[in-house]
């Protein structure tokens, strides 16, 4: 490496290694090292560009009154690569992050929600198959989130993908879900727990329309639907809430979508803005101002066992989450 010749730092040797006519020294990698440690501070310039970064976004979230009794959301969208898992868990990180208790619920059996929470989910450890199948109660196979203080999750392993074929003859099989939460002692209203209660339970559903999502809509009270914004999203949203009216005549009265989400947002296309307008002007009340844009962090967070709240949360792909929970917990719950 070639250096201007300067005056060096006290306590290093300034002797050359080689020099030319154009006044250069060259310095060994050992001078270089020195001079890093001669000038460092405290902290590196980097890191105190994430602890900035950190103290602007706690400004931005600082906790947010907790609902008057557990808010029930099923996450689902039978229309595959909308978002669907991605949205769970960063927006049950976001909610956390706000000062909710949040309960994630992985009903995949891929368990690609449980990975990004960075939960066990190999074959054997407790799982939502467990309270399905085996009718075990929530809390004994709850886990805490590592990195997420207030965040909980009922991790999924693949033993869930033989559920449904189980279940089949099963008595109440669609509600073994609601049963469990109803059973659990930390899903309630404030009335009754007080301050050791969960907020928001959110619910990840598989993109397929069988028992496991089943069961999630008749224990949930709301919907959270991704869309992303293209047009065969449309499509899919059109059948996914004739199943929701199905599923509420039949199964569970108190069942409504509460809220839709424009994932994968490209603000440079004309299309993206068309269906976020689109569905803007059927569901005024439902859609969130808030939509998530593409964002190539959000899609790496999960190979590090992270949300995009902790893995980069300054990124606009964090920060959009952020909003969109302080967004739901502003709503509240529909009457």
């Amino acid at each position: 490496m070639v250096s201007r010749e300067t005056d060096p730092p006290s306590g290093i040797d300034d002797t050359s290694v080689g020099s030319g006519d154009g006044g250069f020294t060259v310095r060994t990698a050992a001078d270089l090292a020195a001079v890093s440690a001669a000038l460092e501070d405290e902290t590196t310039p980097l890191a105190r560009a994430i602890e900035h970064s950190i103290l602007a976004r706690e400004r931005l979230s600082p906790p947010m009154a907790r609902p008057p009794a557990t808010r029930v959301m099923v996450v689902a969208n039978q229309k595959g690569g909308v978002g669907k898992t991605t949205t769970t868990v960063n927006v049950a990180a976001a909610l956390a992050q706000v000062g909710q208790r949040v309960l994630v619920i992985d009903l995949d059996p891929q368990g690609n929600a449980s990975t990004a929470l960075n939960v066990e989910h190999q074959r054997g450890v407790p799982s939502t198959y467990d309270v399905l199948v085996e009718g075990k109660r929530l809390a004994e196979v709850v886990v805490p989130a590592p990195d997420l203080p207030g965040l909980d999750v009922v991790p999924a392993t693949i033993d869930l993908a033989g559920a449904e074929i189980e279940l089949v003859s099963v008595v109440a099989r669609e509600s073994r879900l609601d049963r469990a939460l109803r059973g659990d002692h930390r899903i309630g209203s404030a009335a009754e727990l007080g301050q050791n209660r969960y907020d928001f339970v959110l619910i990840d559903c598989p993109p397929s329309l069988g028992l496991l999502t089943l069961n999630a809509l008749v224990a949930g009270a709301e919907m959270l639907i991704p869309i992303q914004a293209e047009y065969y999203a449309l499509e899919g949203l059109g059948q996914l809430l004739e199943t929701v009216e199905m599923v509420r005549q039949h199964l569970n009265p108190r069942l409504s979508v509460s809220t839709i989400l424009v994932t994968m947002y490209d603000a440079r296309t004309r299309l993206a803005a068309g269906v976020a307008e689109e569905v803007r002007g059927h569901f005024t009340h439902q859609v969130l101002r808030t939509t998530i844009p593409r964002s190539v962090r959000v899609s790496e967070a999960p190979s590090y066992g992270q949300t995009v709240m902790t893995y980069d949360p300054s990124s606009p792909g964090a920060l959009s989450y952020l909003e969109a929970a302080r967004e739901i917990v502003s709503k509240g719950a529909p009457a």
